[in-house]
C-alpha cells in the first residue's frame, strides 16, 4: 500500500494534475488546496478522477465547513479529526494552522489543537498528517529564521512519538525531512511525499 501526501497547492492545477498521475492507493491533500476558500471548482474535478482514494484536510485557507462541503460536492473523503487503518497502521489527520496575520479561514488556537489531537494519543503505530508543522523544527522555519508551527503538535510528537508526521504550511520548508526523536517527519509541500507501507 502506498499513500501520497501533498500540501499547499494554492490553486496550482498543473501541479495537482501531475500529482494525480502518481500511482498510489491513497491520496492525502493536507490543506491549502485553494486561496481564501476560493477556487474549489477548479481543483475539485481534478481530484474527482481518484475520488474514492482522496482524503482532504483544511489548511489555514479553508475552514472545516468549507472542506466538508467541497468533499460532498466532489465525492471525496473529509479527513479532519478522523483516523483510519492502512495495512495495520493508524493514519490520522488534523488540518488548520496556528493564527496568522492574514485572518485566514482555518486558524486554531493551541488549545483547539490539543483538544483535536487527544483522540489520536492511543493510536499506535501512528502516521499523523497535519497541515501545520510542529514548532521549533526545520519544518516550520521561514526564510527569516522565525518559526510558525504549533507547540501543541510538537508536544504531541514528543510525547506520543508517531512513526511518521507529514505537514505543510510553511512553503520555505517544503521538502525537508527530519527526525524528531524516533518520529520521521516531512514538510511535503506541493511536490508531495510517497510513503510505501511495505518499507516501514
Amino acid at each position: 500500500m502506498r499513500m501520497l501526501v501533498f500540501s499547499d497547492i494554492h490553486g496550482d492545477t498543473d501541479t495537482l494534475r501531475r500529482l494525480m498521475t502518481v500511482e498510489a492507493d491513497y491520496y492525502f491533500a493536507a490543506g491549502d488546496l485553494v486561496n481564501f476558500a476560493r477556487g474549489f471548482d477548479r481543483v475539485g474535478p481534478i481530484l474527482r478522477t481518484k475520488a474514492d482514494r482522496v482524503y482532504v484536510l483544511p489548511g489555514n485557507h479553508e475552514s472545516e465547513a468549507d472542506i466538508e462541503r467541497f468533499c460532498g460536492d466532489y465525492g471525496l473523503h473529509p479527513f479532519h479529526g478522523r483516523s483510519m487503518q492502512i495495512d495495520g497502521y493508524h493514519v490520522a489527520g488534523l488540518g488548520c494552522s496556528t493564527p496568522t496575520p492574514f485572518n485566514t479561514p482555518g486558524e486554531y488556537s493551541e488549545a483547539q489543537f490539543r483538544e483535536k489531537l487527544e483522540p489520536f494519543s492511543g493510536l499506535k503505530p501512528l502516521v499523523l498528517v497535519c497541515h501545520c508543522p510542529p514548532r521549533r523544527t526545520l519544518l516550520d522555519e521561514a526564510h527569516s529564521g522565525a518559526h510558525y508551527g504549533s507547540e501543541s503538535i510538537r508536544e504531541f510528537v514528543d510525547q506520543h512519538q508517531p512513526l511518521w508526521l507529514f505537514c505543510g504550511h510553511i512553503h520555505e520548508a517544503a521538502g525537508r525531512v527530519v527526525n524528531l526523536g524516533p518520529t520521521r517527519a516531512a514538510n511535503v509541500g506541493k511536490k508531495g511525499y510517497l510513503l510505501d507501507f511495505a518499507t516501514l
